[in-house]
């Protein structure tokens, strides 16, 4: 018998396109024996105005929601078909109303079943609508997860998929299907409305025994999706929810019997597990949709009991039987490739947007960063304030905060007149923010240091580069490297505010050039880091320099620079000059504490003391050698390392060449730091910290690494991923340390010394408290505190860098060394005279000769009539001066220079202030080929030469 073909055309209300579906029909060089149509929009739909005749009718279905209902409505109005042998003669040839057939797309489809028996559903080559030589689709199969995915889409059609035969499923417009192999499924299943409805009716038809085939020949416009079904285009939201419900639906129809209960179970856990996904995606509209799928699919009439059934009834053979139908690993990774080739081709002429930092994963680092830090530093919750290393608590008020600042008298050691630190100011600012707690503020910074690390390397990384994964995976290991977390957890509150503001002083620095705005932001930053960290002046003077004469046509923007930072050092360095020690200038602000010198390899690996950032302690329980763990540090530095070497072969060698200057800076100054010792620590001197250079020399690495990620083509995201994987492990054991209070900095109430003289210092405010701590090496180190103690913002490198001790230091000391000691020395007129009340000797923890000492001072105090024991505090054991009188202790006036030092900080910090704050419009300045590359960083504006 003749094969007879009857097509039926379903027309959804509207139907704009149906005139040139008809069209198509109309001259089909080999005719369908018969058409219906099928009018699914009620009254006044377009469809229902059609004049047909001869073998062509019209039928009225409103309640067809679906192509699947429709067709069945149409088979009901056809009536039954042949049957015995001539019912393998008949098909259907389904068509939507946009679906317009080539002139020979029948007869292409008719030709390749005619030879081949054994198929049952064909399906033609879907091209779009108004793109007619772009492929829409062209075949269609499922992953092993049930995903289903287009084996060809949006590719130009170049005859390069046309030996494709067999596959999985093919799409519902244009199928011709062998009508009795539809009526045998049950054609599609309802449960299954718009989506996937056509890949689950070719694979029922694949396990029933038949086969499902591509005709390359045969070409058939397509306009909507099929979720888009007799209704305007839903958006991604919908498009998701349906998709994600049809996978479902699929997944419990096809499960094993035994399988079952456990799919349905994981529905719900799974719409959570992968909602949090679909943030991270930054796809947050498809989380509603995710929920409705698996509520929907768990509780709602999604007729799965029948489906299973209707699967059981036709099902011939295993699931074996198509694995080599579903696509595989290769299949979905060539999948992605075309993707990204297409996106790349559609914006190849189009400017490449920069990364975002919510889209690009910028957000999900920094929270990260703040997850380590809240881990780390989880004793230090709901602390007043912390203490430690070089930390104290800082002063109670905020008037006393910037009383400390400038120049005047200090109340240190024996006290004296002069200039403040410039870390003083940092430290009055910090304390300002949390001013009914001053203290609180720096416990907060500790939390919010490495997540301010996090921004600011992201955002300096995504002005050098264009991928928007790199400057994610520069912001990870920036972060969390060592130099900050060291710097945390030995109380170097300067170095950790330098390692958060370097990137962001290298974002202003770089778009300087060109914009006031930057370049006054750029001033104050580099007067931030200076203040912070002054062992890292002459590299920020050498960078400075480097800037300028890179960029010379904006020299005059970039002069100004560093002259916040000069107003900053300028009595600083004048004092330290005249008492003939100017290196003073570069000692590290704060409490002065013992440093152990790391080696230059050790520096290298990013160590700033021994101890390989804690690994050697770490291994050594289990019989790890340092030497041994160095060499695996070696190799697991390898990565970043061949990246940064790499990058100075790449297009961008301008870049890399300037990232790795930046390194070098920085570790020549960790280096030199080592072999600077001009800080007293009890009786002797420590070396620099030589963390803030690792900060600089992580930021250059990090750069270099990032400009070769940014350009290398292949095998990027897996040494990116690899990169940031190093970065975070490489830190666990300083976590670990903090985590258990192996650190130096602890949690503190805010006070210094005793609650009991605490208590007396609020009565008699300049009370003298004489500090004694024993040493190591069998020496006794001493000063002289007053009132409530010393504080952070009390602390100047003028008096822990002076190489001579003053008359009333040395009286002091005298006094120190009779109290420690039996002897008939009567030091009533200098505990006097120095408003001495209190006695604290510091607990050495040792039973070497620092015990020893301790021992022999105790028994000393004891026997003294003129003390009394007080008892024992966090700070030590205390005594009581016996004869203690408040005297009015006389002080040097601040005098003038205090105001004209105030002054002129004033007037240079506003004058920086008033230029930083954006005022006139930004311009860009265009790049051939639409990229803006060098464009200045959103952050700043840019002004006209005016």
């Amino acid at each position: 018998m003749q094969p007879r073909v009857t097509a039926i055309l379903v027309a959804p209300g509207g139907a704009n396109s149906l005139d040139r579906t008809l069209d198509g029909l109309s001259r089909q060089t080999r005719p369908p024996e018969a058409l219906v149509v099928v009018d699914t929009g009620g009254a006044g739909s377009a469809a229902g105005r059609l004049n047909l005749s001869g073998a062509a009718q019209l039928t009225s279905a409103p309640q067809a929601k679906t192509l699947g209902a429709a067709v069945a409505h149409a088979l009901r109005v056809m009536g039954p078909g042949a049957a015995g042998a001539d019912a393998n003669d008949e098909w259907l040839w389904i068509l939507g109303d946009d679906n317009a057939p080539d002139e020979n797309a029948l007869d292409e489809l008719m030709a390749t079943v005619e030879v081949a028996p054994s198929v049952a559903i064909a399906g033609p080559k879907l091209m779009r609508w108004d793109e007619p030589a772009v492929i829409s689709e062209f075949g269609e199969t499922m992953t092993r997860f049930g995903s289903s995915i287009a084996l060809v889409s949006g590719e130009l059609d170049q005859a390069q998929h046309d030996v494709q035969a067999d596959v999985l499923g093919v799409a519902a417009g244009g199928m011709l299907v062998r009508r009795s192999v539809w009526t045998a499924l049950g054609g599609f299943d309802p449960a299954l409305p718009h989506i996937d409805a056509s890949l689950d009716f070719s694979t029922r038809a694949r396990l029933a025994g038949h086969r499902v085939v591509l005709v390359p020949g045969a070409r058939v416009l397509s306009q909507g999706a099929p979720e888009d079904f007799g209704r305007k285009p839903g958006g991604h939201a919908r498009r998701a929810r349906l998709r994600r419900s049809a996978q479902l639906h699929r997944r419990l129809v096809y499960a094993a019997g035994a399988a079952l209960p456990f799919h349905w179970l994981s529905l719900v856990p799974l719409a959570i597990v992968r909602s949090v996904w679909h943030l991270v995606a930054k796809s947050p509209g498809a989380v509603v949709g995710e929920f409705r799928a698996a509520f929907g699919t768990a509780f709602g009439r999604s007729h799965i009991l029948a489906a299973r059934a209707n699967l059981r009834r036709t099902k011939t053979l295993g699931w074996s039987a198509i694995a080599p139908l579903r696509a595989d690993w290769s299949t979905i990774r060539e999948r992605r490739v075309s993707e990204r080739d297409a996106l790349l081709a559609s914006v190849e002429d189009a400017a490449i947007p920069k990364a975002g930092f919510i889209s690009s994963g910028g957000l999900w680092v920094t929270v990260f960063a703040a997850i380590v830090g809240v881990v780390a530093f989880f004793r230090f919750l709901g602390s007043p304030a912390v203490s430690g290393g070089g930390l104290l608590p800082v002063s109670t008020t905020v008037g006393s905060l910037w009383h400390s600042v400038g120049y005047g008298w200090h109340e240190i050691g024996t006290g004296f007149v002069g200039p403040s630190d410039p870390f003083a100011g940092l430290v009055a600012v910090l304390g300002s923010i949390t001013f009914w707690s001053p203290s609180t503020a720096i416990v907060i910074f500790y939390f919010l240091a490495l997540p301010i690390s996090a921004i600011g390397a992201w955002l300096a990384a995504r002005r050098i580069t264009q991928r928007s994964w790199v400057p994610s995976v520069a912001a990870l290991v920036y972060s969390v490297s060592p130099p900050v977390l060291s710097a945390l957890q030995t109380g170097h509150l300067g170095a950790t505010i330098a390692h958060a503001a370097l990137p962001f002083l290298v974002l202003a620095m770089v778009s300087s050039a060109r914009s006031w705005s930057a370049g006054a932001t750029a001033s104050i930053l580099f007067a931030v880091v200076a203040a912070a960290s002054p062992p890292l002046i002459p590299a920020l003077v050498i960078g400075w320099i480097g800037a300028i004469a890179t960029r010379p046509r904006g020299t005059h923007r970039m002069l100004g620079i560093p002259v916040p930072a000069i107003a900053l050092f300028v009595p600083l360095a004048l004092a330290d000059i005249a008492r003939g020690s100017w290196w003073a200038i570069f000692a590290d602000p704060g409490v002065p504490s013992r440093t152990a010198a790391a080696s230059p390899l050790q520096l290298a690996l990013g160590s700033p003391e021994t101890g390989l950032n804690g690994w050697t302690d770490l291994v050594a329980h289990i019989g790890i050698t340092g030497s041994t763990m160095a060499i695996v540090i070696v190799l697991a530095m390898l990565p970043l390392g061949i990246l940064a070497a790499c990058s100075v072969f790449l297009p961008t060698r301008g870049r890399a060449v300037a990232c790795l200057a930046v390194a070098l800076l920085g570790y020549v100054t960790a280096v030199a730091a080592t072999h600077v010792q001009i800080t007293g620590v009890g009786s002797s001197t420590t070396a620099v910290w030589a963390g803030s250079g690792l900060s600089l020399y992580f930021a250059g690495l990090i750069g270099a690494a990032s400009v070769a990620l940014d350009r290398i083509p292949r095998f990027t995201p897996p040494v990116g991923g690899l990169l940031g994987a190093v970065g975070v492990a490489a830190c666990v054991p300083l976590i670990l340390a903090n985590l258990m209070g192996a650190g130096s900095v602890t949690p503190s109430t805010g006070r210094i010394l005793s609650a009991y003289v605490t208590a007396e210092a609020v009565a008699k405010p300049s009370v003298g408290t004489l500090v004694l701590s024993p040493q190591p090496n069998g020496s006794l180190a001493v000063s002289l505190q007053r009132g409530q103690g010393e504080t952070l913002d009390a602390q100047s490198t003028l008096d822990s860098t002076q190489q001579r001790l003053s008359t009333t230091s040395r009286d002091l000391t005298t006094l120190a060394g009779n109290l420690v000691s039996r002897s008939g020395f009567d030091p009533s007129h200098d505990l006097r005279e120095l408003g001495i009340g209190f006695v604290v000797l510091g607990s050495s923890g040792d039973t070497g000769k620092a015990g020893d000492l301790e021992q022999r001072a105790s028994e000393a105090l004891d026997a003294n009539a003129l003390f009394l024991p007080a008892g024992d505090s966090t700070s030590g054991q205390l005594w009581r001066y016996v004869d203690a009188t408040e005297k009015n202790r006389a002080t040097q006036p601040d005098g003038p220079l205090r105001g004209i030092v105030l002054g002129t900080w004033g007037i240079v910090f506003g004058s920086a202030l008033l230029l930083a704050i954006p005022t006139t419009p930004r311009r860009r300045r265009a790049r051939p080929g639409g990229r803006e590359i060098d464009q200045p960083a959103t952050t700043f504006d840019e002004e006209r030469d005016e």
